[in-house]
């Protein structure tokens, strides 16, 4: 092999690495039997999420898995591998990945790494449950809206209250008697 040969192979397993270290998340799935139609309608919907799908070869993955902390993952790294890498939304490259696997047979999802843990396949099937980035700061909002509402709800039924005590009361006080009673006699 030669030495540029050699050179670009090893520019290669450091961008990988680097990809690795700086992802939110990265699934390794088995692709090997997806028509291009498939493969295509995948790619988008990854893409639509910020998610990029690549193949590798199993020698430049296990080597950069290596340089980046990850050598459990060199188990997963049999038969044809590609990764989904994701430097924002960590579970949405599990999700997208999971529903297309669910609804082809030909992708098999075999693991991979979920905010600098190593995921197995049943961590992967996991994380694919729950909700998206937005949908998550979406359930947070509406507790936090929740929660304000109640607390006016509240100080409003108070100030309620202490304006009908206020104006249903009108006898005078002990203090204002007196006066209310010239009052009254001066009007006759």
């Amino acid at each position: 092999m030669s030495e540029k040969a050699i050179a670009v192979k090893a520019q290669k397993v450091e961008e990988i690495a680097d990809q690795f270290k700086d992802a939110a998340s990265a699934v390794v799935v088995d692709a090997r039997g997806l028509t291009v139609a498939q493969s295509t309608d995948l790619r988008h919907q990854l893409r639509e999420e910020g998610v990029v799908l690549e193949v590798i070869k199993n020698k430049i993955l296990t080597r950069a898995a290596e340089k980046a902390g990850y050598a459990e993952l060199n188990d997963i790294f049999a038969g044809p591998s590609a990764v989904a890498f994701s430097n924002d939304d960590a579970v949405a490259p599990a999700r997208i990945l999971k529903k297309f696997a669910d609804a082809n047979e030909a992708l098999q999802i075999k693991g991979g790494v979920v905010d600098g843990n190593i995921a197995s396949l049943d961590d992967i099937n996991k994380y694919a449950s729950l909700p998206s980035r937005e949908g998550l700061l979406g359930q947070l909002m509406a507790e936090f809206q929740f929660s304000i509402r109640s607390f006016a709800y509240a100080v409003k039924a108070v100030s309620d209250k202490l304006e009908e005590e206020g104006g249903a009361t009108t006898e005078a006080t002990p203090e204002e008697a007196p006066a209310a009673e010239e009052a009254a006699t001066d009007a006759e």
